[in-house]
């Protein structure tokens, strides 16, 4: 018989994809077809980002928060890819897939594909990513995001 002496809990690290992310980490300003802040901060133990949102789109404020990471469900291994669900003042919950490479920072509306997605390249200094949202239809705006701290 096994006892709680006995557990010994799995030691994880967080991935090479989710350390990708490190370069958000900060205060940004955003221009473009929405303006406003967005923030980037780890939570403990460095295994999601948050992202604080406060923007103004289309004559709406938005607020709200959003956490970027592998899901695992109870019991399963981790995603492949790095996910989140933001949360708005508006009642939305969206769902998101991450992906960085080289300067490059791809976020899909949805899951990895999709035809609603953003992409953004970042400056050799890494203080300003400039790209933007493509929608279905031809539809879309250009965003840039500069690190103000």
């Amino acid at each position: 018989m096994s006892t709680n002496a006995d557990y010994q809990p799995e030691m994880r690290k967080p991935s090479q994809k989710l350390k990708a992310l490190q370069k958000l980490i900060g205060r940004w300003r955003v221009t473009g077809g929405a303006e406003g802040t967005i923030s980037y901060r780890w939570m403990d133990g460095g295994f999601f980002l948050i992202q604080d949102v406060d923007l103004v789109q289309n004559g709406a404020h938005i607020t709200g928060i959003e956490i970027i990471g592998h899901l695992r469900p109870f019991g399963e291994p981790e995603s492949p890819g790095l996910m989140s669900r933001f949360y708005d003042n508006q009642g939305n919950t969206l769902d998101y897939e991450y992906e960085v490479s080289d300067d490059d920072l791809t976020i899909w509306a949805g899951a990895k594909g999709s035809p609603a997605y953003f992409k953004g390249t970042f400056s050799p200094d890494g203080k300003v990513n400039q790209g933007a949202w493509t929608y279905p239809g031809g539809f879309g705006y250009e965003s840039t995001m500069t690190k103000t701290e």
